[in-house]
């Protein structure tokens, strides 16, 4: 049984939409295969770039495997620590990907402490591979938020903008429903609707135009590793207004502050100083 999806203000109406397939008697989510796609088209276009700087697209394809495993560890492991109480009871539980519960950030530090031990084994340069690789988990990032899109999740607060999207409430987790949300209840057709900011649509566009600066900038780079540090900038610099329309952000024990904002507005600080450290440092190469 499929559901409908609306962008009031638009005129768009998606009907019928289903979040798996089924091929022969199995269930395949739909977020999975979009994860699968970014996967194989982020390390396509990673290789590519490595190839063209000279790195090898070898090199690239003989760590994917590596930061796609501890990606993948490290995103379930983000969601899980600040999500405790959801599986201290049943440990077992922690194991289950098809229920859902990956963090990207998550992803980033496992992916980025997989690629310090490759380098270090393999007496790479880190940044020199991190600038050719963000391109790759950018593209991931892109598709990936659109497996959001077809679970109906990863939504914002309630809003009347022109990009306004409304949810059939019975196929939205309650947890992710809000006070503000029930009160602006659309009724159509005897079905009550939540309508949310399509905070997943926005993020994949952000992460769309930060890319194609990234591939418009790169031949400009001023030294190795301001590719990967802008990624890091700019990705936190849009995190941390998307994070803020969110109803189900993970959040510090105890408080009230959602944990990727915090982090992404850390990733800005670190990146702009390192940007202005790498540009002084290269200047002075230059004229010596």
């Amino acid at each position: 049984m499929g559901y409908d999806l609306r962008f009031v203000h638009l005129g768009i109406t998606i009907e019928y939409l289903q979040n798996h397939i089924t091929i022969f008697g199995f269930s395949i989510a739909f977020y999975g295969i979009i994860i699968g796609i970014g996967m194989l088209l982020g390390i396509t276009l990673a290789a590519r770039d490595a190839e063209r700087r000279g790195i090898g697209e070898d090199t690239i394809y003989d760590f994917s495997l590596l930061g796609i495993v501890f990606g993948v560890i490290g995103a379930r492991l983000y969601y899980v620590f600040f999500q405790w109480d959801n599986y201290r009871g049943n440990l077992l539980e922690i194991l289950n990907l098809r229920a859902g519960g990956l963090a990207i950030y998550g992803g980033v530090i496992g992916g980025i402490l997989s690629l310090m031990f490759y380098c270090k084994r393999k007496k790479q340069n880190f940044l020199n591979l991190a600038d050719s690789l963000i391109l790759g988990v950018l593209v991931g990032q892109i598709l990936g938020r659109w497996g959001n899109f077809f679970n109906a999740e990863a939504f914002g607060r309630y809003t009347d903008s022109l990009f306004a999207m409304q949810l059939r409430r019975d196929i939205v987790n309650p947890i992710m429903i809000d006070s503000a949300l029930l009160q602006h209840l659309v009724r159509v057709n005897g079905v009550d609707y939540i309508q949310v900011h399509p905070t997943f649509l926005y993020e994949s566009v952000w992460n769309l135009c930060l890319l194609l600066f990234l591939l418009w900038y790169r031949p400009k780079k001023r030294f190795t590793g301001e590719i990967f540090f802008l990624y890091l900038g700019g990705y936190g610099l849009g995190r941390v207004w998307i994070e803020g329309l969110r109803t189900d952000s993970l959040l510090v024990p105890g408080t009230g502050i959602a944990v990727s904002q915090a982090l992404a507005g850390i990733c800005v600080l670190v990146a702009l100083l390192c940007i202005l450290a790498g540009r002084r440092l290269a200047a002075r190469g230059r004229k010596n």
